[in-house]
């Protein structure tokens, strides 16, 4: 699913909506940030299944080089089945993403 563009309505269910939980994923590896997504993602998913879930990683000014964190989530948000994840898009802040689950 590719990025939504900037918001310019005033209604979006995916950003309007109260988060039900954060992952914050600040100074996490990509080995370690993988399965941490994933759990997180499965056991919201089965706990509140339409919940609205924010995911923190950043803008990538810490990480030597290029980003890893939100390259590493996009794969992993467009490799889940639909029935897992079933909105999601980057914050306007571009430090994260907001997931319907």
């Amino acid at each position: 699913m590719p990025p939504r563009p900037p918001r310019f309505s005033s209604h979006d269910p995916l950003f309007d909506a109260p988060v039900a939980a954060t992952l914050d994923l600040h100074g996490f590896t990509v080995s370690e940030a993988e399965p941490a997504l994933r759990s997180f993602i499965n056991s919201w998913k089965s706990r509140a299944p339409g919940a609205v879930v924010h995911v923190i990683t950043g803008k990538g000014r810490g990480s030597k080089g290029a980003p890893i964190l939100k390259p590493l989530v996009r794969r992993l948000l467009k490799e889940l089945a639909p029935a897992t994840v079933k909105d999601w898009a980057r914050t306007d802040d571009d430090g994260g993403y907001r997931l319907k689950l």
